[in-house]
């Protein structure tokens, strides 16, 4: 057979054990946030027919599908996001489903876009949705969703910027952007204010729409103000005096913003006019989330409220809110910023070997701790203790437990810290009062069912 050279498509990339192993825990913890507020999980196909997304996400969104025809000729593409194809699913199943339909779906998406810092083609939503509620407190709901799930990872300093799409439209009303592609084309471009500049912002909608400096200029000045509360809002609500839209649009933040504070998350929201999310779906609510400081990362959280995607599928009025998690862009920033431990070892301990007679004994107590919550990793192969501890640090253990058969069967083992070097004699039967809580070597150190000390 002809050697092949070893490559990976660019914008996508492999999740070695160390990596992969803090991802599965980051969704452990995502899914636990999920399921705490009665999300329920979901799955859906990786392939959708092409004309299920398309039209879903503009223009540029349908660039970016993977689209092709398979092997029954049949025109078909990779899912672009999570929503769409929730959209379709309440449109196939609307009347067997029991409302509000609350749902949450962990899954891989493609996209045919240019790579970047923590941006990949292949890339881990975590959504949660609320459809068939069109009450706001859904969509405070599902906010709080999202900041409870960063809170439960750990992330030190965020902020979700909240807008509404209701604001953007009263403002294209009061600089005169006709409807239709012309708001499109403006919306998406906005969007591009803190990647591009404003002077670039401005260049590119009076080359793409026609409107002059002056109302480029007004636009951003309406859009681009220092708003964070509430309060704030009072000289805009003057300018969009003559927007029934807009109004309608400030009221609903002001109305979001005092639900989401008296449910105790008002520290982690601001109000920013300049948040558009390109996608053309959008109704009102919008919201991007931030690491404070690190900005440059993008947004690792967004969503909105979407209150006619459904109804492309299903032909009736059914509401609907959501947020997205980008697992990876979250994870590839934690991990960078030393935020988040990659812990090579993939069990808790490593069981020496130094007999090939003795493996029966040694599974035998392996299997016994592992009954007690502990991961085990036994040796394959005997070998001396020395260079079996070197393995076992070389792969990132910090415990490994020593003992030939005859010392199984008395009931005892050796525990070494490979940290401190101490080592301490623990009985097999005691196994349920040293694990979960397995406490030796230095004081304070424990091993537990969730993992090795990482201090």
């Amino acid at each position: 057979m002809a050697r092949i050279e070893a490559r990976i498509l660019k914008g996508f990339r492999d999740y070695l054990p160390e990596v992969e192993g803090a991802r599965l825990r980051m969704l452990d913890v995502v899914r636990g946030v999920f399921e705490g507020f009665g999300f329920g999980p979901l799955q859906t196909p990786a392939i959708e027919y092409a004309d299920v997304l398309l039209g879903k996400y503009g223009e540029e969104g349908d660039k970016l599908l993977y689209r092709f025809r398979d092997n029954g000729d049949r025109d078909v593409a990779l899912r672009y996001d999570l929503t769409v194809p929730l959209a379709r699913l309440v449109g196939q199943y609307h009347g067997q489903m029991r409302w509000p339909f609350r749902r949450y779906q962990m899954a891989p998406v493609w996209r045919a876009e240019k790579p970047a810092r923590g941006r990949f083609r292949e890339f881990m939503q975590c959504d949660a949705d609320v459809v068939g509620e069109a009450d706001p407190r859904a969509d405070a709901e599902i906010m709080m969703v999202g900041l409870s799930v960063l809170k439960a990872l750990g992330v030190p300093d965020f902020v979700m910027r909240v807008n509404d799409r209701r604001v953007l439209d009263g403002v294209l009303d009061v600089v005169g952007v006709e409807a239709g592609t012309p708001r499109v084309l403006v919306l998406r471009t906005v969007d591009k204010l803190p990647k591009i500049g404003r002077d670039a912002v401005i260049a590119e909608i009076v080359a793409q729409v026609g409107l002059s400096v002056a109302d480029c200029a007004r636009l951003l000045d309406l859009l681009d103000r220092s708003l964070e509360r509430v309060d704030q809002l009072g000289p805009l609500r003057e300018a969009l005096a003559e927007s029934d839209v807009g109004k309608a649009g400030i009221d609903g933040l002001t109305e979001l913003l005092a639900t989401v504070s008296a449910a105790g998350f008002g520290g982690q929201v601001a109000i920013d006019l300049t948040i558009a999310r390109g996608l053309d779906y959008y109704t009102s609510t919008i919201y991007e989330t931030f690491l404070v400081g690190h900005e440059e990362y993008g947004s690792v959280m967004s969503g909105g409220r979407y209150d006619t995607l459904m109804d492309t599928f299903s032909g009736k009025a059914t509401p609907a809110v959501g947020i997205s998690l980008g697992v990876d862009r979250l994870l590839a920033a934690l991990i960078e910023l030393g935020l988040l431990a990659t812990r090579p070892a993939p069990a808790d301990l490593y069981f020496c070997l130094f007999d090939a007679a003795d493996y029966g004994s040694v599974v035998q107590a392996a299997t016994a701790l592992r009954a007690h919550g502990l991961k085990v990793e036994t040796a394959l192969s005997p070998a001396k203790l020395g260079k079996q501890i070197q393995n076992a640090s070389k792969r990132g253990y910090r415990y490994v437990a020593i003992a030939g058969a005859a010392e199984i069967a008395e009931g005892v083992v050796q525990i070494k810290d490979l940290t401190t070097g101490s080592q301490t004699e623990r009985r097999l039967d005691a196994a349920a009062k040293w694990a979960p809580g397995l406490a030796f070597g230095v004081a304070g150190e424990q091993i537990t069912p969730s993992g090795v000390s990482e201090d």
